[in-house]
């Protein structure tokens, strides 16, 4: 179910220091912690002789001291130390060591073959050192259910038209008709909605009165990164291949899903705007709604999951759906070929 060689989130940068910290990422136990010098390190979480957890341990310096017999291991995974037989490291004592890249604020891990870690295949983060852009702190969030719930709903624009009426909803959400592209990388699914008043969320951020055209942007890059670009715009300057005017708000909205395992997820996220880029409050307030948002569709979709995991009669897919069906078929096909090469 889990597409291995590619980046996932592991954490907030600043969430990771100088102790060892227990995480699971797709059912795969791991311990981090940052060397001396600040570089991070991610490890099995499983001393190799009788699989204790190494986060149990005691970090010394730049290495990790099993707390059952003291096996030392380093952050390449090597032991370097064996205090009960000394001059006699097992052979097999070695932990799997995970490549990991402080981008973005966050803190990267790569779960698949070590070899194939290219950082530079790492999301970019279109305008993230422009000045003139604002972004928010973000946040991370457990959603007990399987992550492609999640990136169904964030190729769900329709969604926002009851599960978010009063942040995220408007006029057009709940029936103007949703256009479907593919790619190598992903799927989106998107809509504009002309001449209509600025979603709650928005109403206050947007630096134009009256009523806009609108572009909902829903999209899915493999394997679980969900970027929501929304675009208001003075009604009769937005639609398809049009340039944007000096009053043109757009705000992007990067939504980094990490599996737990098959029935948990952690849910990262951020919003990056295009305006009031030194605005603290203006960003707080942001954060504060999607967090708001976020909750709601939490609590939707661990009762998706549990009743499509539990459930007792068939269920259907509805033409919103379609998105979601494609970038799922794409992603088996991506899987499919992993297991092929493994």
């Amino acid at each position: 179910m889990f597409l291995r060689n590619a980046w996932y989130v592991a954490a907030w940068s600043n969430n990771i220091g100088r102790e060892l910290t227990a995480e699971t990422i797709l059912g795969q136990k791991i311990v981090f912690y940052r060397r001396e010098d600040g570089s991070p390190v991610a490890l099995e979480n499983a001393c190799p002789h009788r699989k204790l957890p190494l986060s149990k341990g005691t970090l010394k310096g730049d290495t990790i001291e099993c707390g059952y017999h003291g096996l030392t291991f380093d952050g390449t995974g090597s032991c370097v130390a064996a205090p009960t037989q000394p001059g006699q490291i097992p052979r097999r004592a070695v932990v799997h060591s995970y490549p990991v890249v402080d981008r973005y604020r966050l803190l990267w891990v790569w779960m698949g073959d070590p070899d194939l870690a290219d950082p530079n295949t790492i999301y970019e983060i279109e305008n993230y050192d422009d000045p003139t852009w604002g972004y928010t702190e973000g946040g991370v969030l457990d959603v007990d259910c399987h992550y492609l719930w999640i990136a169904d709903n964030l190729l769900d624009p329709s969604h926002v038209a009851w599960v978010h009426k009063s942040s995220f909803g408007g006029s057009g959400t709940d029936n103007v008709p949703l256009e479907i592209d593919q790619s190598d990388h992903g799927v989106t699914v998107s809509r504009w909605i002309m001449d209509a008043a600025p979603s709650p969320y928005y109403a206050k951020l947007v630096k134009f009165s009256g009523s806009c055209d609108r572009l909902q942007h829903y999209e899915m890059v493999y394997p679980a990164i969900g970027v929501n670009r929304s675009i208001f715009t003075p009604s009769g300057t937005g639609g398809r291949n049009t340039t944007p005017v000096n009053e043109t708000y757009i705000n992007v909205s990067y939504n980094f899903l990490t599996p737990i395992d098959e029935d948990r997820t952690r849910y990262f996220w951020f919003q990056h705007r295009n305006t009031d880029g030194d605005d603290a409050g203006i960003s707080k307030q942001m954060n504060d709604g999607a967090r708001d948002a976020f909750l709601e569709d939490k609590a939707i979709l661990e009762d998706v999951h549990k009743g499509m995991k539990n459930k007792t009669t068939p269920n259907f897919n509805l033409t919103l759906d379609a998105g979601a069906q494609l970038f799922r078929r794409g992603l088996d096909a991506l899987v499919e070929a992993e297991r092929n090469d493994a």
